[in-house]
């Protein structure tokens, strides 16, 4: 058999398996109470709406447009409602400033491409969302934690870049309910990261796939429209918003979106043209028929549903998880995580509970750039209903508190 590997790039080797795609597969088994997948529940989609927007699009003068070839900057509808979902959330900006993508997930790819050569540091949160570490891998970066406490110097950064053999690059994170955490960054910490880009002369990438999913508690402005009230245009700022609607109206047709100053865009498209052209024209179609008509509804019925649900999983956990556990509460988004007692193996656990318990998670070591958080775990409680969560819980909380018990 012919033996690729000295033919492959160097940067295949840093390719991982997903952790977390391998898990969904456990989703299939009927036995199984999973908060393994950080994916939204399908009863919840608006099929009956997207039904009616295709059968539009093909009964309609449309079809022809939605069939062909498109610009590569997006369906221009699409970025129109868009720019008036920015104004709302204090980025005003203009049609030129958003670039639509296959699902967010290209646009990390892109950012990764865009900025990383060999060697740079990307600064990321300790956890971090693992598809964002997929992404930016390829492309052969170092990473460094990223602290929002303003604890560390811009100096003790660069020097951390420089004895790598490259510069920082960009931070990355998710400001609002992130993957795993669930936790908020604060508006202290968000001002904070803009002074520490500004210092640092790099790029903020806001990754705000759950900013729609708020159950609870103020809202926080984006970092990008705390720094565009700073500076007065969005022209004039660093940070970079993604978006997606897979978390709000369907992941299966993959579009998600970047708002950016123009020099940023301008990359992007070209990335674009050089890759896939441009995101499928009728599911763009489709998806701003489905946003102009249905978004404001759509939303507030999956944030009733989690909430609920997220509601029954925090009480779940204070009253079957052992001494010694924590864990997050989140205000928003689809996670909970767990830390258990120094020493515990998340990895391991989870071998048993799927054997022994028949309840999934994702060990927390997948989300450390650094491979370690082995004593976490993230639970995702969004395709649960409340008697699964109740139950998966107290399972959890027997096998959590026997192993506790066993390494006494």
């Amino acid at each position: 058999m012919l033996n690729w590997d000295h033919i492959f790039a160097t940067r295949s080797s840093r390719m991982r398996a997903s952790e977390i795609r391998e898990l969904l597969k456990l989703l299939e088994r009927p036995d199984i109470i999973s908060f393994a997948g950080g994916i939204p529940d399908p009863a919840l989609f608006p099929d009956e709406a997207f039904k009616t927007a295709y059968a539009d699009i093909f009964s309609g003068d449309q079809v022809g447009a939605a069939l062909q070839y498109s610009v590569s900057e997006g369906y221009k509808p699409l970025r129109e409602w868009l720019r008036g979902e920015m104004e709302k959330l204090g980025i005003p900006c203009t049609i030129d400033n958003i670039f639509i993508t296959s699902g967010s997930q290209q646009a990390l790819d892109y950012l990764g491409k865009l900025f990383l050569s060999p060697k740079d540091t990307a600064l990321v949160t300790w956890p971090t969302y693992l598809g964002a570490l997929q992404a930016f891998n390829a492309y052969e970066p170092n990473y460094d934690q990223l602290s929002l406490s303003g604890n560390r110097t811009p100096e003790s950064y660069k020097a951390a870049a420089e004895k790598n053999g490259g510069a920082v690059k960009f931070a990355y994170l998710s400001a609002d309910f992130a993957n795993p955490t669930g936790e908020t960054v604060d508006r202290a910490g968000r001002e904070r990261l803009l002074k520490l880009a500004e210092e640092l002369d790099i790029a903020i990438i806001e990754d705000a796939a759950y900013q729609s999913l708020r159950y609870d508690g103020e809202p926080v402005p984006p970092i990008l429209a705390l720094e565009i009230a700073e500076k007065g245009s969005i022209e004039e700022t660093r940070t970079i918003y993604s978006g997606s609607f897979s978390k709000t109206l369907a992941p299966g047709l993959r579009v998600g979106f970047v708002v950016a100053a123009m020099p940023v865009i301008r990359k992007l498209v070209l990335m674009k043209q050089a890759a896939d052209l441009h995101s499928s024209t009728i599911n763009q179609i489709a998806i701003t028929h489905v946003a102009e008509r249905h978004f404001p509804e759509q939303v507030a019925k999956i944030k009733s549903a989690y909430s609920a649900r997220r509601d029954a999983m925090l009480k779940a956990l204070e009253k079957y998880m052992p001494a010694g556990t924590t864990w997050t509460k989140p205000e928003g988004g689809m996670f909970v995580w767990v830390t258990l007692p120094e020493g515990m193996d998340g990895a391991e656990l989870l071998a048993r509970s799927v054997e022994t318990e028949k309840v999934a998670f994702v060990p927390g070591q997948a989300f450390f750039a650094d491979r370690s958080g082995t004593n976490t775990l993230r639970l995702s409680f969004s395709c649960a209903n409340e008697a699964m969560i109740d139950e998966g819980i107290k399972r959890l909380g027997r096998l959590v508190g026997g192993a506790i018990a066993a390494a006494a």
